[in-house]
Parts: C-alpha cells; sequence; structure tokens
C-alpha cells in the first residue's frame, strides 16, 4: 500500500505546528479520505475512520467550546488516543492548552490551518489522490498540445524528442522528456509526471541536455498534465496497412484505463509535430461530437444513394 509522510501535508499547506517536538517523519497516510469528527466529540467511537487526517471546522470547535472543561478533557483523552495520525484546526481556530498536551501526550500531532474547512477538505482529498495513486513509470515525451495530453511513444531513437522540441517551439508546452510518472486518480483520469531529477530536461542525441524553462521561459513548461491520447512513433513498414480513415478508435491501457493511441508511420520528411497538432485538435473535435471520419463516411454514402436514386 502506499503512503506519503505527514511532513509532506505540513510543508505543502504551510500548517502552523503546535506540537514541533513531534517526529512526522515517522508519521505516514495512506488513505486519501479525510475525515471530520463529529459524533466521536459526543463519545461514540464505533466505526470511527481513526486512519484518516482529523479536521476541525467551525462547527466542531463551537461544540467543543460549549463543553465544561472535564467533559472536553475527557473528549481529548478519548480522541487522541483512538490512534488518528493527527489533527488539524481549520480557519485560524487555535488549540487550547489542553489539546496541545492531550497531543503531546499520545504523540498525535496538533496544527492549524487558516484555510476554510470545506475548501481544505476539499483540495487535501485533491491532493492526496493524487500523491497515494497508483503509480507506474513508462518511457516516453509528455506534451500539452491545445490543453490535451499528449504521450509520445516509440522506440529509442526514433525522434521523440526532437518533436517534442519542435512542438515547444510552437507555443505548446513539455510536461517530461525520456521518463513519465503515470498515476492513476480515478478510473477515467491518469496524471502524467516527471521524475524531479529530469524536470524540465530533454536529451537530444547529437547535443546532448537541453534545460527548456532556462531556454524557452516557464511558459514553456508544465508540471502535471492528463493523459488524453497516446501517439507511438514507429518506422514506416510498407508490409504493413495503416488506418486512413480513423472510423474506429484504437486504445492502450494504462493502470486499467484506456486511452485513445494513434499508431504514426516514421520516415523521412514527415513533420511529427504538425501531425500532433492535427492529432490533439481532432481529439478534442471528437469529444465535442464532431467526427470528420465519420462525416466523410456519411457523405459518400449520402451521394451513393443520391446516384442510385438518379439512375433508377
Amino acid at each position: 500500500m502506499k503512503k506519503i509522510k505527514f511532513t509532506k501535508i505540513i510543508e505543502n499547506y504551510n500548517l502552523k505546528n503546535y506540537i514541533p517536538e513531534i517526529d512526522t517523519d515517522k508519521i505516514y497516510i495512506n488513505t486519501p479520505e479525510v475525515n471530520r469528527p463529529a459524533l466521536q466529540l459526543a463519545g461514540f467511537f464505533d466505526h470511527f475512520d481513526k486512519e484518516r487526517v482529523q479536521i476541525l471546522g467551525n462547527v466542531e470547535y463551537a461544540f467543543i467550546d460549549s463543553m465544561e472543561r472535564q467533559n472536553r478533557l475527557w473528549v481529548y483523552e478519548k480522541l487522541m488516543s483512538s490512534g488518528i495520525p493527527c489533527l488539524i484546526l481549520c480557519r485560524g481556530h487555535e488549540a487550547d492548552d489542553d489539546l496541545i498536551e492531550a497531543g503531546r501526550k499520545y504523540n498525535v500531532p496538533v496544527l492549524m490551518t487558516e484555510w476554510t474547512t470545506s475548501r481544505f477538505d476539499a483540495e487535501l482529498t485533491r491532493w492526496l489522490n493524487v500523491q497515494l495513486a497508483p503509480c507506474i513509470t513508462i518511457h516516453g515525451v509528455l506534451v500539452d498540445v491545445y490543453g490535451e495530453g499528449v504521450l509520445i511513444m516509440g522506440e529509442s531513437g526514433i525522434g521523440k524528442s526532437e518533436a517534442a522540441l519542435e512542438l515547444i517551439k510552437r507555443g505548446h508546452r513539455l510536461v517530461t522528456d525520456d521518463v513519465v510518472e503515470i498515476r492513476k486518480v480515478s478510473d477515467e483520469t491518469l496524471i502524467g509526471a516527471s521524475p524531479e531529477i529530469t524536470k524540465h530536461f530533454i536529451e537530444l542525441r547529437g547535443i546532448g541536455i537541453i534545460d527548456v524553462k532556462a531556454l524557452f521561459g516557464v511558459e514553456s513548461i508544465l508540471d502535471t498534465a492528463n493523459i488524453d491520447m497516446v501517439i507511438k512513433l514507429e518506422e514506416w513498414d510498407r508490409s504493413r496497412e495503416y488506418d486512413r480513415l480513423g472510423i474506429e478508435d484504437n486504445y492502450t491501457e494504462f493502470l486499467g484505463n484506456k486511452v485513445v493511441c494513434y499508431s504514426i508511420p516514421i520516415r523521412p520528411g514527415r513533420n511529427v509535430a504538425v501531425i500532433v497538432e492535427s492529432a490533439s485538435v481532432n481529439h478534442r473535435q471528437k469529444k465535442m461530437g464532431y467526427n470528420a471520419a465519420k462525416e466523410l463516411y456519411k457523405r459518400v454514402t449520402d451521394n451513393l444513394m443520391k446516384q442510385n436514386d438518379e439512375e433508377e
């Protein structure tokens, strides 16, 4: 099961830590869901999702604040001893001394954020879904072309990086070259990113490594992108029949998710960047309900029916 250190959450959201002596590198989060303890504050701990990040908002804070100190101490004791990984107070609510002491006693970090509760809940859940998503690493190039995430694959040396460089010069954005980390964040969405060590770099045979961000500016790079389509570059094979209409889509699969895939034969003189641009626009048109191949097929069919009618 994938897990992340709680320290990453603290750093990512700049949380105020009331008990910094607790080593948050030893606390791991392995579920993307977030929990707001409600019935637990009234003493009901059956069916409690204690492994989740726990957050308190206005309602929970007001309920705790209305308690007698003796009852509040009992709730703190039960909550902190239940095995929760952490407790985060939203909307800038300060933790009282009793809560901090209970956290220190049971080694549970108590933190605070200025974010509103609903916004923090939604954003943290989204972020955890990405961080904890199933992940694989493949060889390829990922670029954002007209808002479509295009994964370019093919054998080493076939021209993937060169095609990406041409696309960057034409105003599109690089996500990663050579190594693509693919995360499944839902049954419909795959997100691609670059390993930290190779981020923003492209390898060009005969030239070496170039820094895309330094050469073309920050507008030429992107940290992550959805993988909307795959383009496989392959050597031209005269004996093979290539799809010339594209009426039916072909698919490839990553982590159980299907992605539209196009096989592009490469031979001298073919401008791969222009082909990728055209494929991206065509893919967007299909998502909007227009299929050029089906439209051509309809015109041909209508014309044949018209000719048959005239002959009769």
